[in-house]
């Protein structure tokens, strides 16, 4: 699958966990996007749900870039990366935490569980075949679809 659309529907899932948590604990559904929003440049102490929404695309589109390089060398698939999006939040929660008031008000743990199923998800959709390649069965000629 090309690098856009997986880093797309990643970007899309990877919310799932701390959405759930805040529904289940009566938290805000949207702090965590009105928190990422603080990232952009000038907003620190604006948060914003559309400033949000920018931030995560830019982040998760930055993320899925990297993740795409290394998927070229080597394979990633969900479990490689799932360990990626562990890495990627301790940067980006150990980084973002420090700076931004609101990032480090968010609960850890569904932040990383976001960040694990980010990458879990890109390195297992970096691995599917794209649809030019679905014809490609054949086990002599790879690249040659059977008659």
């Amino acid at each position: 699958m090309k690098p856009t659309r997986a880093g797309a529907v990643a970007a899309v899932v990877s919310g799932i966990p701390s959405t759930a948590h805040a529904l289940f604990t009566g938290g805000d559904v949207l702090a965590a996007t009105r928190a990422a929003g603080t990232l952009l440049p000038g907003r620190r102490d604006r948060p914003g749900v559309a400033a949000g929404l920018i931030a995560h695309v830019a982040v998760s589109a930055f993320w899925t870039g990297v993740l795409a390089t290394i998927a070229r060398h080597r394979r990633l698939g969900a479990g490689g990366g799932a360990v990626a999006g562990l890495a990627i939040a301790a940067l980006d929660l150990g980084i973002a935490a420090r700076a931004h008031p609101a990032v480090r008000g968010l609960p850890r743990g569904p932040q990383i569980l976001d960040h694990l199923v980010f990458g879990a998800v890109t390195g297992a959709l970096l691995d599917r075949p794209g649809r030019a390649d679905q014809g490609t069965t054949s086990t002599t000629s790879p690249g040659c679809s059977e008659l």
